[in-house]
């Protein structure tokens, strides 16, 4: 199978997942002019489980490294299961409120918010289980998104006065969604042995079929959450299965384009792991907050009624972004 050989590639390979990660939403975006986004999220969890038999299939089985996908699924023992099954459902739960936030609020407030949350959350979560990289440079920089984050808070709240009128209830969407997203990774990662990728411990997984099995938590857990999400929307009517069924072929196609951007930063933060440690791995693909952020605000406009000075507030979340993000990588070193 394909392994992460050096520090810098895990790095350079996080980065891919804070684009992946920070872009997905695009998706959901478009599809949400014409498309419910319960609707959408049935395809994005196609997408998601679609890239990782792909990904299980092709990097996952090649090369002389490693086990290969179907012999390393075959010596699993159930707690590695258990613990990436987990992981997918703690993950749907999160992600499916989360994407309620957007549909609500917006990506520009949705993601510093969930995803700034998370990020902090999670690093501190990560590294207390495995403590690889400078504590004191990895910390100052998650305190530094932590500024970014009620930086970006503000902002919403002064743009609240303008002639946009977001909702309260698209912040505390975001910050329940936070909470939970920060566990997510942890699971995933107790299941797999994260000090040896080319010969992993008997029962442990390696990355690839870990990713597997956390989308199989995510398909089946759907069943339950969106489907209680359909009958009981956070906003709007109900809706059914008969409306997805309905929905046009392109319409499907954007919302698995979007489970396969957000499959794809999951697989490659994962693999990076290794190398990275995974309170830095997760820190950085957590990143995602800017890069949204930059979709939300210069490509979607969604503070085009915010008053004046507003900017400022902007320029100084995305500063300290980039400062924390490039304390969390220096930590590695």
């Amino acid at each position: 199978m394909f392994i992460v050989q050096n520090y810098g590639a895990a790095v350079f390979f996080c980065i891919i997942t804070m684009l992946c990660w920070g872009s997905w939403a695009n998706t959901q975006k478009l599809a949400s002019k014409t498309w419910r986004f319960e609707l959408f999220y049935w395809d994005y969890v196609i997408g998601i489980v679609l890239f990782s038999v792909i990904s299980a299939f092709t990097l996952g089985s090649t090369g002389d490294k490693g086990r290969g996908f179907l012999d390393d699924l075959h010596q699993a023992d159930a707690y590695n299961i258990g613990s990436a099954l987990a992981g997918g459902v703690i993950f749907n739960a999160a992600n499916i409120l989360f994407s309620a936030a957007i549909a609500i609020a917006g990506m520009a407030v949705a993601f510093p918010v969930a995803i700034g949350l998370a990020l902090v959350l999670g690093v501190l979560v990560n590294f207390y289980a495995s403590q690889k990289g400078s504590p004191v440079y990895l910390f100052t920089g998650v305190a530094l998104v932590a500024v970014a984050i009620v930086i970006n808070a503000i902002a919403y709240r002064r743009s609240s006065t303008g002639g946009q009128k977001p909702s309260p209830k698209g912040i505390v969407i975001s910050l329940i969604a936070g909470v939970l997203m920060s566990f997510f990774y942890r699971f995933i990662a107790a299941s797999m042995d994260l000090d040896n990728f080319e010969s992993p411990a008997a029962g442990k997984m390696t990355p690839y079929t870990a990713v597997f099995i956390f989308s199989v938590g995510i398909f089946l857990s759907n069943f339950i959450f969106n489907t209680i999400l359909m009958r009981k929307p956070l906003q709007g009517t109900p809706t059914n299965y008969a409306a997805y069924f309905k929905g046009r072929f392109g319409t499907h196609m954007v919302g698995v384009l979007g489970g396969i951007i957000w499959g794809i930063g999951n697989s490659l933060n994962l693999i990076a792991a290794g190398k990275a440690g995974t309170a830095i791995s997760y820190g950085l693909g957590q990143g995602a907050t800017l890069v949204a952020a930059l979709w939300g605000v210069f490509i979607w406009k969604e503070f085009k009624y915010a008053p004046k000075g507003t900017d400022g507030y902007f320029t100084a979340m995305f500063l300290f972004f980039i400062a924390g993000l490039g304390l969390v990588i220096y930590a590695g070193l």
